[in-house]
């Protein structure tokens, strides 16, 4: 056999798996997290240019500011139309009430030496009182935006998919009050 036969029967052979290489590096263990959070929208009732949502804003490592919806972790007990009511008050200041489900949305990443399998649930929220306010220590800034606005402001593609849905479900809300 010549040694360019030899080479390719060789690379013919399946790799085996198990192999030095690998046994040296542990496995990540994968867990699931479930939160909850959401849009809440100050003036649902008024005219379209008046409606504004609170967001969030983090910074990131790189030292970027990024928008998003507040939410949080599902605690024990609660559903997660509760939790959301309660994230979006914690991170955001403003009290609200659901009125609708807006979807979910699921992720993966890394983090301590474990991959997290994230799944968020979103709701739409009315604004029902309370102040602006950026006193909790994971957000950086809290801001109102109006709706229209909410396409360029969202860093995240799924969350800027959820302000969209969220726009079409206020726009036949009003439709049907007519």
């Amino acid at each position: 056999m010549s040694p360019a036969d030899r080479a390719n029967s060789r690379r013919r052979q399946p790799r085996r798996r198990g192999s030095a290489a690998s046994a040296a590096k542990p496995r990540m263990r994968t867990v699931r997290e479930t939160s909850a959070g959401g849009l809440v929208v100050e003036g649902l009732d008024g005219p379209p240019e008046k409606r504004s949502a609170a967001l969030i804003g983090r910074t990131d490592r790189r030292g970027r500011l990024l928008w998003s919806l507040p939410k949080g972790h599902i605690e024990e007990g609660e559903t997660a139309e509760q939790t959301a009511i309660r994230e979006v008050a914690e991170e955001t200041g403003i009290k609200g009430v659901v009125v609708a489900e807006l979807g979910s949305i699921d992720y993966w990443f890394v983090t301590e030496g474990r991959r997290v399998h994230k799944t968020v649930h979103h709701y739409l929220l009315r604004s029902v009182g309370g102040e602006l306010s950026d006193a909790d220590v994971e957000v950086t800034q809290v801001a109102w935006v109006p709706l229209s606005e909410l396409g360029s402001r969202l860093a995240y593609a799924d969350e800027r998919r959820l302000a969209e849905m969220a726009n079409r479900l206020i726009d036949r809300m009003e439709t049907g009050k007519r």
